[in-house]
């Protein structure tokens, strides 16, 4: 056990760690993206070099790397999920090969919410979409995404010793068995940390808006 511990939490953080917004304008662009806007190596700052074919591969390869490793977890390692979920999302913010200085974690969260829950994953999408649409700010669109899911999925929680006598499959489909909502909360906070510079910037309206 000590063993698929070690190789699921290696594995989960390794995939996580590889920094795509860098790899990808470094490669096409010859420029370090942690020099450019707000020197973030996530989508949206990639998305500031004015190349949109590049912010999306960013958001999509971002998005593989949250998936990909908890849904072999949840294939191999079934009980080792929650750590494959954290050691992933860590991976993204803290990567070794960048002194761990990595991004905020939005499309990797995005990426293991989808190997989790296809439900919550749509329910993430369509919030951020709302309130970017609504405010133009993609901070506060992920950290008021990421709550909405939280209090969902709590809810779901709250609801579903309720509904016993309805199969849970029935209910929700893709949710595979984990405390998902202690989870949640989890990434909830981190996307708190790793935002705790634009929020900041909000509450002195310095915070860049979204240029489509």
């Amino acid at each position: 056990m000590n063993t698929e511990i070690f190789l699921v939490f290696i594995f989960s953080y390794l995939c996580g760690s590889i920094p795509f917004g860098l790899i990808l304008t470094k490669l096409f662009l010859k420029k370090d993206i942690r020099k450019i806007g707000s020197k973030n190596i996530g989508t949206t700052n990639v998305l500031r070099t004015g190349n949109k074919f590049l912010a999306a591969a960013t958001l999509v390869f971002d998005i593989l790397k949250g998936y990909l490793p908890v849904i072999i977890t949840v294939q191999y390692f079934s009980g080792l999920i929650e750590l494959s979920c954290l050691a992933t999302f860590l991976g993204h913010i803290f990567p070794i090969w960048l002194k761990f200085r990595g991004g905020k974690g939005v499309a990797t969260y995005l990426g293991v919410l989808f190997a989790l829950s296809l439900q919550l994953s749509l329910l993430f999408m369509f919030t951020w979409l709302a309130i970017s649409l609504i405010f133009r700010y993609s901070s506060l669109s992920s950290m008021f995404a990421s709550l909405t899911v939280f209090v969902v999925q709590s809810i779901r929680e709250i609801v579903n010793p309720i509904l016993l006598k309805m199969p849970e499959q029935t209910l929700y489909p893709n949710t595979v068995g984990v405390n998902t909502t202690f989870l949640l909360f989890i990434f909830f906070i981190l996307i708190i940390f790793t935002h705790r510079k634009n929020i900041s910037n909000l509450k002195n309206k310095s915070e860049q808006k979204i240029k489509l």
